[in-house]
């Protein structure tokens, strides 16, 4: 039988990220979006009720939950604001290897950082010549008697200086490629790590968003996850879990936006009528409605697939191409209803325009998202 209704428990959830979203974050979108600063209070808000870390084991201190339940909770938030959605969110990513590669030893020390006490942790895997092509970067650890010593730079990392920790891609063996890549784990306040300044970006400026230089940082063979040559494939798996999630932040942009465009369209006049009741508007909405339901079923059905423990890559991929590409075209279109005003920073939907656009680049560009779909049809049937 088909179901595509929540349970009592993920309604509970919705409900409470609902709320904590037009209580806590709405009301101060704007001025971290105007200042950057990072939503330290909101964040620790979030972790106290619950809303950060659900996916890390209750044996680490964690609820333990599905990627459902943590998509469910992430629209909600975005629907606020994804900046500071991200800024929480980030730690999803980093720990994501842990979950799925980490020892016991690891899970205990790492996962339980982030479950103790809110802190933050980074996925450090971009570098400034290398985004799309992983197999680009140039960061390296040498095996150093019991150690390992890495050195190199890393760019456009998420939580940069408010991390407690860092998962690090580097070359073991850099003739390997792929299989000559390994993960390991960081402690922030390892000697040797310099992080640069903020990055003002385009949107999302809640975020922190540094680059990472790791100098002769020395760290035990103890923090490497799983075997060397392992990190790739750690790294690229931990996507399977997160871009569910990335993607029903899209989706609760998207619905952030449709939700401005209707009430403009039924409050603003033009020729003795409201907007609302032309066609051009009200079918550019009724777009909107449609794909944002598509986005959010291609959304459960990757969650669904992983939670089932089984492979979600190809769903995974429809779900972070088609929401990134809906929320920006709904955003751009909720500008469009609301005219030149929608062009102003006085009205929401430049800020949610210019919030959409990182959507169809990080965690894998939304052509990426292509290539990763096409090679699941054509190799893997």
């Amino acid at each position: 039988m088909l179901d595509f209704s929540l349970s009592d428990e993920q309604k509970q959830l919705q409900e409470l990220a609902r709320k904590f979203a037009k209580e806590e974050i709405i009301p101060k979108a704007a001025h971290h979006d105007k200042t950057g600063e990072y939503p330290h209070e909101i964040a620790k808000k979030a972790w106290e009720l619950g809303l950060m870390n659900t996916h890390v084991p209750q044996e680490n201190g964690g609820l333990g939950l599905g990627v459902l339940e943590g998509c469910i909770i992430t629209e909600e938030m975005a629907y606020g604001c994804t900046g500071i959605c991200t800024a929480m969110e980030a730690n999803s990513l980093a720990s994501a290897p842990v979950i799925v590669a980490g020892n016991d030893e690891q899970k205990k020390e790492f996962l339980g950082l982030l479950t103790s006490e809110p802190k933050f942790a980074a996925y450090c895997v971009t570098e400034p010549g290398a985004g799309s092509d992983v197999s680009g970067i140039r960061t390296q650890a040498k095996k150093v008697g019991s150690d390992y010593v890495i050195n190199g730079s890393k760019m456009w990392i998420t939580n940069a200086s408010v991390a407690s920790w860092f998962f690090v891609l580097a070359y073991t063996d850099p003739t390997a490629k792929h299989k000559g890549m390994s993960g390991f784990l960081v402690p922030a306040n390892t000697p040797g790590i310099t992080v640069g300044k903020k990055e003002w970006n385009m949107g999302q400026r809640a975020s922190d968003t540094r680059g990472i230089t790791f100098d002769d940082v020395k760290i035990p063979e103890k923090y490497r996850l799983g075997r060397e040559g392992d990190g790739f494939k750690i790294a690229m798996s931990a996507f399977d879990h997160t871009r569910p999630a990335v993607s029903s932040g899209a989706v609760g942009l998207a619905r952030r936006a449709m939700d401005e465009a209707i009430q403009y369209s039924q409050s603003r006049k033009a020729f003795g009528q409201p907007i609302a009741h032309f066609q051009a508007v009200s079918f550019m909405i009724a777009d909107m409605a449609k794909d944002i339901e598509a986005a959010r079923l291609l959304v459960h059905k990757a969650a669904w697939t992983i939670d089932r423990g089984e492979r979600n890559t190809k769903f995974a991929a429809f779900a972070k191409a088609f929401c990134a590409d809906t929320a920006m075209r709904v955003a751009t279109d909720a500008v469009q209803v609301f005219g030149g005003y929608g062009y102003s920073e006085e009205y929401p939907v430049e800020k949610l325009m210019r919030d959409a656009k990182i959507y169809q680049i990080y965690e894998g560009t939304s052509q990426i998202q292509r290539l990763i779909i096409a090679k699941e049809i054509f190799e893997r049937g």
